[in-house]
């Protein structure tokens, strides 16, 4: 049995074990208190019956007027825990505060678009490409290239119209640094 909750500070001296993956983004224990302080609601802890650690995911509430929307920050599994719906229940979580706390448009996320297997997780979920961020990870070992991320979105119940989503979004590529510059292929 496994239970979501709220995430507490004191979690950051047990979760080490769920950071283990190389596709898990790493922060400094400022970047998660930040996170913590500002939007306790969208961090939340996955945990098994004895207390351990199964999961975390981390969000907050970003934009204006139409783009104010959630965004998930990092969401990660530990490896001897996939595959059994906890990513899920942590989005869903994830899209109710969204929804219901927050009044979101859409949430969004990036993810790499060499990690196949997330992508395929957040498609089944009702997520879509919206566009291509051209070396948004800097490599992961020195002299390695930068990766593109897709940026992906789901409309929540305020967007009726779906404005947030569109049909070409692996098409359409922005440039990272100054100014974005968006451009279809």
């Amino acid at each position: 049995m496994s239970s979501v909750r709220p995430f507490t500070a004191l979690d950051l001296f047990r979760f080490n074990a769920t950071n283990l993956d190389p596709l898990t983004e790493n922060y400094d224990i400022s970047f998660y208190l930040n996170y913590l302080a500002r939007w306790p609601t969208y961090f939340c802890a996955m945990e098994n019956a004895s207390g351990r650690i199964m999961g975390y995911i981390m969000g907050k509430a970003e934009g204006r007027s139409k783009e104010w929307h959630g965004h998930v920050t990092a969401l990660t599994v530990a490896p001897n825990y996939r595959r059994l719906g906890l990513a899920k229940t942590m989005m869903d979580e994830l899209e109710r505060v969204t929804d219901a706390v927050y009044k979101g448009y859409f949430v969004d996320l990036y993810v790499r678009v060499s990690n196949e297997i997330a992508i395929g997780m957040y498609e089944r979920l009702g997520y879509s490409v919206y566009r291509r961020v051209v070396d948004y990870y800097s490599g992961a070992k020195p002299g390695e290239a930068d990766e593109d991320a897709f940026d992906m979105r789901k409309p929540m119940k305020r967007d009726k119209k779906r404005e947030s989503v569109r049909e070409n979004g692996r098409n359409f590529r922005v440039w990272t640094g100054s100014g974005f510059k968006a451009r279809q292929k």
